[in-house]
């Protein structure tokens, strides 16, 4: 669910990206999605491919590895997003989200 305004550049680093592939291997596809909601919106939550139904305010904004990713678009509105990366921390994933490994969860860095 895209328009013409510009969109962020999503980026992965190599932990995330490692995250992701072992997480397709495992589980099948995945998808990603950051809305204003949690943490402040840096906490993506993943899920398996389909199982997260999107709406008209979430924008599609990149894919990792394959994986899609989508931010809400009030949030993209409210919160100008130059770049965004996806990364992992040591952690538990928060509320349904698949974790991105043992003891580590994903987030987004956030640059204007």
């Amino acid at each position: 669910m895209n328009d013409d305004r510009a969109l962020p550049l999503l980026r992965a680093t190599d932990a995330a990206a490692s995250a992701v592939r072992e997480l397709v291997r495992e589980r099948g596809p995945v998808m990603f999605v950051l809305s204003g909601g949690c943490c402040d919106g840096t906490a993506p939550m993943c899920f398996l491919d389909g199982e997260f139904r999107v709406g008209s305010q979430d924008v599609l904004v990149g894919r990792v590895e394959g994986s899609p990713f989508y931010v809400d678009r009030r949030q993209l509105d409210a919160w100008p997003h130059g770049e965004i990366t996806l990364d992992t921390e040591p952690g538990y994933a928060d509320g349904l989200s698949l974790a991105a490994g043992p003891g580590r969860h994903f987030v987004a860095q956030v640059r204007a």
